[in-house]
C-alpha cells in the first residue's frame, strides 16, 4: 500500500510540474541606445506589490554596439512592469548627483519619459499566455 501511495505521489508531483512548466513565459527585453558600451544595463522585473524594491528577477546585460538583451524565464501570467538603468562604472547601482538626479540613464517598460522615476502605472504591461518582446529606450 505504502508502494501505490509513493508512487501517486510521485505521478501527482510530476503533473503539477508539468502543468506550472506550460503556465510560464519568458519576457525578452532589449534596451536599443545605450550611449556607449562601457558597463552594463542592469533590469529589474517587478509587480505592483514590490515596484522599486526588490524585484522577482534582476539580471545584467552586456552591451554591444548600443544594445543590450536579456530573457526573463518562467514568468507566470500576470501584469508587470520592467526598470532599468545604464551602469555605465559597473558598481551595482545607480549613480546620483549631491542633488538626487541621476547620473546614469534610465528607463521602464512602456518608455514613459518623465522627469522622475518610474511608476508602476506607467510602466505596467501585461503578460498573457504567450513569450513577449519589450524594447527601453533611454
Amino acid at each position: 500500500m505504502k508502494f501505490l501511495l509513493s508512487i501517486l505521489v510521485v505521478a501527482m508531483l510530476s503533473i503539477t510540474n508539468s502543468i506550472t512548466a506550460q503556465n510560464t513565459q519568458t519576457i525578452t527585453v532589449t534596451v536599443v541606445n545605450a550611449t556607449s558600451d562601457a558597463g552594463k544595463i542592469g533590469y529589474a522585473l517587478y509587480t505592483k506589490d514590490n515596484f522599486m524594491g526588490k524585484p522577482i528577477q534582476g539580471k545584467n546585460g552586456k552591451i554591444v554596439n548600443g544594445k543590450s538583451t536579456i530573457v526573463f524565464e518562467n514568468v507566470p501570467s500576470g501584469e508587470y512592469a520592467v526598470t532599468c538603468y545604464h551602469d555605465k562604472n559597473n558598481n551595482d547601482k545607480m549613480d546620483f548627483s549631491a542633488n538626487r538626479m541621476p547620473l546614469e540613464d534610465y528607463g521602464s517598460s512602456n518608455n514613459v519619459m518623465a522627469f522622475a522615476p518610474p511608476s508602476f502605472e506607467n510602466a505596467k504591461f501585461m503578460l498573457k499566455d504567450e513569450d513577449l518582446k519589450l524594447e527601453i529606450k533611454f
